[in-house]
């Protein structure tokens, strides 16, 4: 037989690989229809045609203080470095699995020295004998000649994909979240600056009150009345300071660094903080499938149809090579001549003949997973629809709400004037004018309550419609699109 040369060997191994990949047993893969309507009817305007998802961070929240928190925790924030390095692991473990695909090449150089004792050699003279070998291998490389180890390659990338989108879900939500923790952040700081106004001006009525008392001019029940408003009015000072020192610290926890007093909201912070962005008259349903949750779901379902080509390849035989060529010689001075070349060629092939069922229960094992992640594909969509629908229905009635609100401060703060007049004019007594008091303090905290509420829904609603995702701290200045 003519020795087989590494060219020769070399080509042979080349063509072989040439067939690998050439067949998959994954099924094709068709995006699943969105089991939701076309659209979402808006009360926006028809010219309005800005996505909101598209809008650069900046654009949305305009305060520069609210800016500059959000940079510091896209920066600090510890989920969301754990997302990232989530993300180069899921890589490195994609670029092992890629690996598979091609040969595992080596080189090995030895020496083997033996010595034999005098006693069993004819000669009677001790001898060492040496061997030294120089090779380069293939070791036990599989030939994809049924997609099993593609399918397994895609089932990676796509789990890879799948962890980018969780990052960019946590970095939307961390946005939001920031965004809504300063916002609790001025919300409490005016309630607990108006309990602590209400106290003060109870307080000063109170002094009055027990002085007309000590004189006989009011009644024990107006004072009685007093004293309790007045206990009442401190115990929301406690509460809101609690509430204020919480969410402070809810907000440093979110950043992932401390937050300066400088950078905290004032009272204007609700009217200039989130910019509402403009909405089409009629959303379409489709720029949901762009959210990161939804396409997590669709890049898992991916990988799930990618199991199934692996698992229907492993029905089918397996073949490996393992091939070596090199030099072999008893002296190293020797060791490149022209008659010392070795070599090997070992392949194998594995079929499977009887496994008790295993083989059918994997595959049905990966088709099911396909089905539920079908499932929670359809379900991601359905969700992030319910989300905008809902956001979109509490902004419909928000103005409304909020108009009513601030007509019915101004009547509550008419009613306390007339009524604080009669008292003082002896017309009627401190208990009318108590309960108007009461009544408008209680208008003033509701009416501080839903402007919260209101600006909460703007970051809501850019939140629901995929903004923020690709936020950075390094972002380009405001009127930027992304």
């Amino acid at each position: 037989m003519m020795p087989i040369t590494l060219s020769r060997l070399t080509l042979a191994l080349a063509c072989t690989g040439a067939l690998a990949g050439c067949v998959s047993m994954a099924p094709r893969y068709v995006q699943p229809d969105a089991p939701v309507p076309a659209s979402l009817a808006t009360r926006g305007s028809a010219a309005a045609t800005a996505e909101v998802a598209t809008l650069d961070w900046r654009q949305v929240f305009l305060d520069p203080r609210l800016q500059q928190v959000i940079a510091t925790a896209l920066d600090n924030n510890r989920d969301l470095r754990v997302a990232v390095l989530n993300i180069d692991k899921a890589r490195a473990q994609y670029r092992i699995q890629r690996a598979d695909l091609f040969p595992s090449i080596s080189v090995s150089a030895s020496e083997n020295a033996a010595r034999t004792g005098a006693a069993t050699l004819i000669s009677g003279q001790a001898a060492v004998n040496r061997a030294y070998t120089a090779e380069v291998g293939i070791s036990s490389w599989e030939l994809d000649l049924f997609g099993r180890i593609r399918s397994l390659k895609n089932e990676a990338l796509e789990t890879y994909l799948a962890t980018a989108q969780t990052q960019r879900s946590t970095r939307m939500s961390l946005v939001a979240q920031v965004a809504t923790d300063w916002l609790a952040v001025a919300a409490n700081t005016q309630l607990l600056a108006l309990a602590q106004q209400t106290l003060a001006s109870q307080r000063e009525s109170l002094r009055l009150t027990e002085y007309q008392h000590d004189q006989g001019i009011v009644s024990g029940l107006d004072l009685a009345q007093l004293q309790t408003s007045v206990e009442s009015a401190r115990a929301d000072v406690a509460t809101y300071t609690t509430q204020l020192a919480q969410s402070r610290n809810a907000l440093t926890l979110v950043v992932g660094a401390p937050v300066g007093e400088a950078l905290l909201p004032d009272a204007a912070a609700f009217e200039s903080g989130v910019a509402l962005a403009p909405l089409p008259s009629r959303l379409e349903s489709s720029v949901l499938l762009q959210r990161p949750d939804v396409l997590y779901a669709e890049h898992t379902l991916k990988a799930a149809n990618a199991d199934i080509g692996a698992a229907r390849a492993a029905f089918f035989p397996t073949l490996s090579l393992t091939a070596a060529a090199g030099r072999s010689s008893s002296a190293l001075s020797d060791l490149f001549d022209s008659g010392n070349r070795t070599w090997s060629f070992v392949p194998s092939i594995s079929v499977p003949i009887f496994r008790a069922g295993a083989l059918k229960a994997e595959l049905d094992v990966a088709r099911i997973q396909k089905n539920v992640t079908v499932a929670e594909y359809e379900q991601a969509i359905q969700t992030a629809f319910s989300e905008v629908a809902d956001a979109l229905a509490e902004r419909d009635q928000l103005d409304e709400r909020l108009a009513a609100q601030r007509a019915l401060v101004d009547a509550t703060q008419r009613s306390y004037t007339l009524a604080d007049a009669r008292y003082r004019n002896g017309v009627d007594s401190y208990l009318d004018a108590l309960d108007s008091q009461r009544s408008l303090y209680t208008a003033q905290q509701t009416l501080i309550s839903l402007r919260l509420t209101e600006a909460s829904n703007r970051v809501t609603l850019y939140k629901v419609l995929g903004g923020g995702a690709d936020a950075t701290a390094g972002d380009a200045t405001p009127g930027a699109m992304r």
